[in-house]
């Protein structure tokens, strides 16, 4: 079975860049990682310097 991790929390609490930070540790730990934005009001995640732009550009 392969391991999910979900992150949940409203607006503006840090749910992206703690996922940059994880991300870059299980990568560095040898993991395959892939991740899914979701969002119901919709989004753009072309606005450079906004967390999910940083995130969508991330190796």
């Amino acid at each position: 079975m392969i391991p999910i991790i979900s992150v949940v929390g409203k607006s503006d609490v840090g749910k992206t860049t703690l996922l940059e930070k994880l991300l870059v540790e299980l990568k560095k730990r040898g993991y395959r990682v892939a991740t899914i934005k979701h969002d119901v009001h919709g989004f753009n995640i072309d606005q450079p310097g906004k967390d999910t732009w940083r995130h969508a550009q991330m190796p």
